[in-house]
């Protein structure tokens, strides 16, 4: 997933605003990362991507492999399952 795609894709809230939220603000769990723009308050599809960005965050500090994130592409077909099979918040 490139920096300038939407993670939260019913707010519209991109990777690279995610990242910047993580570097500045510092938050101590993952569902702060929701005073980001909304992320994660919608259909809920974002918040296991929104848990593994805050979960990178902190490996990454204590030098830990990180995850990876889906593709645009793989992301926007998961959630319109997703949505397809009624789970949403």
């Amino acid at each position: 997933m490139e920096l300038d795609e939407n993670v939260c894709l019913c707010f519209h809230v991109t990777r690279r605003k995610l990242e910047s939220y993580l570097r500045v603000e510092k938050p101590s769990r993952p569902s702060q990362l929701s005073q980001c723009g909304g992320a994660g308050t919608g259909c809920g599809w974002c918040v296991p991507i929104l848990e593994t960005m805050f979960l990178n965050r902190v490996s990454d500090s204590n030098g830990e492999d990180k995850s990876e994130l889906p593709t645009a592409e793989e992301y926007a077909e998961q959630r319109q399952r997703y949505i397809e099979n009624g789970k949403t918040h």
